[in-house]
């Protein structure tokens, strides 16, 4: 199942039942699992280790250098979980630091011309479109989608379940379970069409819409909002999910009206 016409160093581990194709380069250092396929001109860098079933389409780049001043060279990482599909001319970057990792978790859809900078942390069920762009260090959780052109900046984080529509310049967190659209990036309501389709009760997306009704649209402050949210709202995982998040980032998330940053 591996072409003689691709390159695979000696020291790379494959796994079972692994489809390289001609003119693949496969690096020392690289562990791919079982039922991946890695089609021609992808390259996988050292550094990199990949789980079972991904797909690695033409022209990837998994594992590439930093693209980062504060890397001096020294061994740095990129992992990529199960059942991810990579598409063409992808280029995720290794981290920049020994002690951590660029880090991709499972049944990911990266699309075409997509680039994920250093130490980026994308959680699972995630959709990138077509030349999204992560700075470094940049989180995006559960079963969120990237619409394409969408731009982070560095050490921005977004939530679970979270739509940012096409061409979002991003420079900060956006929290779980809302839509973001436009530049600068605005509030355009919760997730509540894909949450549906994805099993979440009435109740709980009514939980949600409350919660962010107080958050963005009541004209109080973020602190003052909360509170209002946690006397308003029953306690669930929703709850939790929101206020948690909202609070780990110090008040600070996206898109709120100017006189309320």
């Amino acid at each position: 199942m591996i072409s003689p016409l691709a390159h695979v160093d000696p020291a790379a581990k494959i796994g079972q039942n692994v489809t390289i194709h001609p003119f693949a380069f496969i690096d020392a250092n690289v562990e791919i699992g079982d039922d991946c396929e890695i089609m021609p001109y992808a390259s996988i860098m050292r550094g990199t280790t990949l789980g079972r079933h991904n797909k690695i389409y033409q022209g990837a780049i998994i594992g590439a250098d930093p693209q980062d001043f504060r890397w001096k060279g020294e061994p740095t990482y990129c992992n990529i979980g199960d059942n991810n599909v990579i598409r063409e001319h992808v280029i995720i970057n290794r981290g920049i630091r020994a002690t951590g990792a660029t880090t991709i978790g499972n049944d990911c859809f990266i699309m075409a011309d997509s680039h994920i900078g250093h130490d980026c942390l994308i959680k699972g069920k995630t959709v990138l479109g077509n030349g999204v762009t992560l700075a470094g260090d940049c989180k995006v959780g559960m079963c969120s989608i990237l619409s394409s052109n969408v731009i982070l900046h560095e050490r921005s984080e977004v939530g679970d379940w979270v739509l940012v529509k096409g061409g979002c310049r991003i420079m900060g967190n956006v929290p779980p379970y809302v839509i973001i659209a436009h530049n600068p990036a605005a509030y355009y309501g919760i997730n509540a069409v894909i949450m549906r389709k994805q099993g979440f009760t009435d109740e709980q997306i009514d939980d949600v819409a409350k919660s962010y009704r107080h958050i963005y649209q009541s004209g109080t402050s973020v602190f003052n909002a909360l509170q209002r949210v946690e006397a308003d709202v029953e306690p669930s995982d929703i709850r939790s999910n929101i206020v948690d998040f909202i609070n780990s980032h110090h008040l600070k998330i996206v898109a709120l009206p100017t006189e309320l940053e």
